[in-house]
Order: structure tokens, then C-alpha cells, then sequence
């Protein structure tokens, strides 16, 4: 077992200690493990390297057309409550003269939400991010997402959904900018 997972495992159990309950009943006695490896997993994004997300996968092609990838299901750890929170990324952006795999962008994603966050700072990370990377003509991130911290305490509202979008170039044109939110709400399928 590595340092950082027996650390978090010692960590659990003595939670588990403290909101009273015992951790050698027959239930809790690998929580402690099983709990360090999904935090393990939960914050994987500190230990992740842009370059080796993106992987070489930057093409050169002639297309200045628009470019969204909707829909990108993610997760995350609020930091102030460390709760999830999870919902859906919708990514665009205007080529410059270089594309990237799609899945790539989907990769970004994951590499700023595994990390404890606030839905504003996810926005702007990944916005910022394609930004740098491709240096495109523009670049707009819309995130849809419910918060556990709104729905199992404080105000207790289930129903609730906190939208954030930030862009760049572009999208900041409100023609561009509509088209691109009129593409994030169509049912093509």
C-alpha cells in the first residue's frame, strides 16, 4: 500500500471514529482502504500533465469552422465542502489553423474537475486551457451542474442547477456567441 493511500486510509478511519461510529464493525473495516483509493481517484488531476493529456494530438488543418463538443459528463469535489458536485461541459471553439482529437477536450475536463474546485475556476481552467493550447480564434465553455452541497445541506434545494460560462475571442460576439448557445440546447440526434 503506497504512503499517500495508507495516509488517507488513517485519516478515514479516524473520521469514522469521530462522527462515532466503530471501524472494526464488520462493514467499516476496509471503508478506510476503499474510502483513500476513491479520494486517490477523485483528485488524480493534481498528478496529471497537460502534455501527456493532449499527447501530440494537435492537428494542422485549414478549418476556421466552429468546433463543440456538448454533453461532456464530469464530476467533481467542491472545495468547501468537499461534496460532489457533477453535471455537464459544453466546449467550443474556432479553429486557427490547428484542431485537436476530440476526445482530448473531453480530457481536459477531467483534469480540472479531479481536483478539489469551484464550478467558476473549472469554467475558466478549461476555457483557458484550449486557449493556450490551440490558440484558436475563440473559445467558449458553458458547465451545467447540480451541487450535493446545495441538495443534502444548507438550503436543501434538490432541484437546483448552477450554469457557468466563460469565453474568449470570438465569442465574445453575441452572433457567435448565440449560434454556439443555440448548437449546446439543439436536439440533433
Amino acid at each position: 500500500m503506497s504512503e499517500k493511500i495508507e495516509k488517507l486510509a488513517d485519516l478515514t478511519k479516524s473520521l469514522i471514529k469521530t462522527i462515532g461510529e466503530d471501524p472494526n464493525r464488520e462493514g467499516l473495516v476496509k471503508t478506510p482502504q476503499r474510502v483513500a483509493k476513491a479520494w486517490t481517484h477523485f483528485s488524480q488531476g493534481y498528478n496529471s500533465k497537460l502534455e501527456s493529456v493532449i499527447n501530440g494530438a494537435i492537428f494542422n488543418e485549414d478549418c476556421t469552422d466552429m468546433v463543440v463538443v456538448r454533453d461532456i459528463e464530469f464530476f467533481s469535489m467542491c472545495e468547501h465542502h468537499m461534496i460532489p458536485f457533477f453535471g455537464r461541459a459544453h466546449i467550443a471553439y474556432i479553429p486557427n489553423g490547428k484542431i485537436v482529437g476530440l476526445s482530448k477536450i473531453a480530457r481536459v475536463v477531467d483534469v480540472f474537475a479531479k481536483r478539489l474546485q469551484v464550478q467558476e475556476r473549472l469554467t475558466c481552467q478549461i476555457r483557458d486551457c484550449i486557449q493556450e493550447v490551440l490558440n484558436p480564434l475563440g473559445v467558449a465553455v458553458v458547465i451545467e451542474a447540480k451541487h450535493l452541497c446545495m441538495m443534502m445541506r444548507g438550503v436543501q434545494k434538490q432541484n437546483s442547477v448552477t450554469t457557468t460560462s466563460a469565453f474568449t475571442g470570438e465569442f465574445e460576439n453575441k452572433a457567435t456567441r448565440d449560434e454556439f448557445i443555440n448548437l449546446i440546447n439543439a436536439k440533433l440526434s
